[in-house]
């Protein structure tokens, strides 16, 4: 299994290390790290991914099989989100859906643990991503989907810049077999530089603006 991506080089590691947290490309040494920290209910209100029942080492390796075969397939790249004070691993976000041709790409299956939930860790990410999809990578275009009942992603997403274009109405059927709606936003390389100001103001204010 590789270690680093044609989209995240090695050399280009330290670019994705900020002041608060750094992102390292998953591998299967990550797994039951991962595993014990997936394993909360309240990660998956909305998304209904993961069930936590007795199936749920199942679901999780189905899950982690999924986030590693996107490196594989070349569809982008799975991270592991540390704290960088103490290396401790706070979740799990996902370059994807990556079309060259067009320069377009998704930020999903991003996941925190709860107790960092609302502090600047998300913010931080999303910078240091955009950052590099945007201006080392040349993308064009980076969207975020969320289910349409997660209101408080959906308020994440505009906090950082995304634009909302609309609703893919029973986009999906989630785990427990009810239907998703997918509410879908995105960021263009023209709108970047303005909206790369307004999120350093974000990172650079944690402590009295919360996300």
């Amino acid at each position: 299994m590789p270690t680093t991506h044609p989209l995240i080089t090695a050399d280009q590691l330290p670019a994705l290390r900020g002041a608060y947290i750094y992102l390292e490309p998953a591998t299967e040494a990550h797994r039951e790290l991962l595993r014990p920290l997936a394993k909360d209910e309240r990660l998956w209100e909305f998304t209904r991914t993961l069930l936590i029942d007795d199936t749920y080492d199942t679901q999780f390796d189905d899950y982690y099989n999924i986030a590693l075969a996107t490196t594989v397939n070349e569809d982008g790249q799975a991270f592991v989100i540390r704290q960088t004070k103490d290396d401790r691993i706070l979740g799990m976000t996902r370059v994807h859906n990556v079309v060259r041709k067009d320069k377009g790409c998704e930020i999903g299956h991003t996941w925190y643990i709860p107790s960092v939930w609302g502090q600047v860790h998300n913010k931080e990410c999303k910078l240091l991503l955009l950052t590099h999809l945007f201006e080392r990578l040349g993308f064009a275009r980076v969207a975020f989907r969320v289910a349409h009942q997660n209101i408080r992603s959906q308020k994440a997403v505009e906090k950082i810049g995304g634009v909302k274009e609309g609703v893919l109405r029973k986009a999906t059927i989630r785990n427990d077999g009810t239907w998703r709606n997918t509410v879908v936003f995105s960021i263009i390389d023209d709108e970047w530089p303005e909206k790369k100001i307004s999120l350093r103001g974000l990172v650079a204010n944690h402590q009295t603006v919360s996300l």
